[in-house]
């Protein structure tokens, strides 16, 4: 079995000492391949190392919503060369994000920017979405999405919300979230998700799966959620791990 962490968040400070025994420990897992997500600045010179240097690790690079306010010429320029890199070759994360404090329109705007960023660039998007569902929406749809193609990370959304964003061309990410015990929401968005459109994820250091709740999350992880998914669906966790690898694959346009 070998599994494909959609994102994950290696190029954090909590990794800072442990990077190769991290991945040593997810191939552990038959965790074989990731997508590093670049969130800011700094972490985004530290994931071109990681690609430059790991052959299973592949990148992401976008502008955060919690750093909508550090959205400038610099900031553009930075992630157009580091898309102009192998191995590198989705914009995100970007969104939106109310639980933060800045500024909804800024937010907006940003996001705006990016998704014609991408046009530009032909690149696919992933998408953080936090407690502004209605938004990414319309700005999704009204941005065109549907013509570069991406990813809902961490899908926390009910059925009815899958619904809509499999309707603009989006795949869902299932994280960690999917094994808590109140996530009745995403487990029925789970199952009305086709098996050519769902992709599994870490978001570590972030949303560690039952049993490791509350702990610090890293990508070998995900064998536990692929597993819990698996069992949801009535099928082998080597069918699904299977499926969602070449979901990711396709979404990256890796041969």
């Amino acid at each position: 079995m070998e599994i494909f962490d959609s994102h994950t968040h290696i190029n954090s400070p909590q990794f800072d000492n442990d990077i190769p025994d991290v991945i040593e420990r997810a191939a552990a897992l038959d965790v074989t391949a990731m997508v590093v997500v670049g969130y800011d600045k700094n972490s985004t010179e530290k994931l071109k190392k990681l690609v430059s240097t790991f052959p299973q690790i592949y990148g992401a690079v976008g502008c955060h919503p919690e750093d909508a306010e550090k959205f400038d010429k610099m900031y553009i320029e930075q992630i157009k060369e580091s898309l102009s890199m192998d191995k590198i070759n989705l914009l995100g994360e970007i969104g939106l994000d109310y639980h933060c404090t800045v500024d909804h329109k800024l937010q907006q705007d940003v996001f705006r920017a990016q998704i014609r960023l991408a046009h530009e660039l032909s690149v696919p998007v992933t998408i953080h979405n936090r407690d502004a569902f209605d938004d990414v929406y319309h700005i999704l749809k009204e941005e065109d999405v549907t013509s570069i193609g991406g990813i809902m990370h961490s899908f926390n959304g009910d059925a009815t919300w899958a619904e809509r964003f499999l309707g603009l061309g989006m795949n869902l990410s299932y994280s960690g979230v999917s094994t808590f015990k109140n996530a009745t929401d995403v487990r029925e968005a789970f199952m009305v998700t086709p098996m050519d459109r769902i992709l599994v994820e870490t978001d570590a250091p972030y949303l560690a799966p039952v049993p490791f709740r509350g702990m610090q999350n890293e990508p070998g992880y995900i064998r536990y959620t692929v597993e819990y998914l698996a069992q949801l669906r009535g099928i082998e966790p080597s069918l699904l791990a299977e499926q969602t690898y070449q979901n990711t694959m396709e979404i990256l346009g890796i041969k």
